[in-house]
């Protein structure tokens, strides 16, 4: 496997549907009380060693992960995987200095401290290198869907590697799950996905 490059890589903040606000200098003790602040679902906030991304996900970012989430949630409960979902909760580790919310996360077979599995949906690129985030956060693997594709970042050592499948649900094919996820009839695809798995 060959070391992954960095997939959120360094920008400066748009203009686009997804406005950005980075902030320089910000003390952990600021990062907390602001997060813990502002409780909208539409505001996520990524932190790395005192600088602080604020961003709105655009319409379209939230109908891809949403629709993701209820694809892989499907395959799971379809195929009897214990299946932990926590949403898009904030992880944070003052220690190390970082902090974010996922798009959508989940551990297998049972409840832990941090996620075995977090979704990044990107529609416009941040000005944070997310998956330095999630290395300090330490969390197993990391899969980006973009352009109407996936790709899955497995945390090896110090960083992350590219994967052909998901080592923590080596069964599900993420393929189509991306096939099913364009789809804008949401509750046809869905459908659609199930008839599939039961093998119609």
């Amino acid at each position: 496997m060959a070391a992954a490059a960095s997939l959120f890589p360094v920008q400066a903040p748009s203009t686009s549907e997804e406005p950005r606000i980075l902030l320089s200098s910000v003390p952990w003790a600021a990062y907390v009380v602001l997060r813990d602040a502002i409780e909208s679902a539409g505001v996520r906030m990524t932190y790395l060693e005192g600088r602080l991304e604020i961003m709105s996900p655009s319409r379209d970012h939230e109908v891809s992960k949403k629709q993701i989430a209820r694809l892989f949630e499907l395959f799971c409960l379809e195929r009897d995987i214990p299946l932990y979902g926590f949403g898009s909760m904030t992880f944070r580790k003052e220690e190390k200095q970082r902090g974010l919310e996922p798009d959508e996360c989940y551990c297998r077979g049972a409840e832990r401290t941090v996620t075995d599995v977090a979704l990044e949906v990107v529609v416009t690129h941040g000005t944070i290198d997310k998956l330095d985030v999630y290395r300090g956060l330490g969390v197993r693997e990391v899969w980006v869907y973009e352009a109407g594709a996936f790709r899955v970042l497995v945390l090896r050592g110090d960083g992350y590697e590219t994967a052909a499948a998901s080592e923590t649900f080596p069964e599900v094919d993420l393929a189509r799950i991306a096939h099913y996820a364009i789809d804008k009839d949401q509750p046809s695809a869905l459908r659609a996905f199930r008839d599939e798995l039961r093998g119609r």
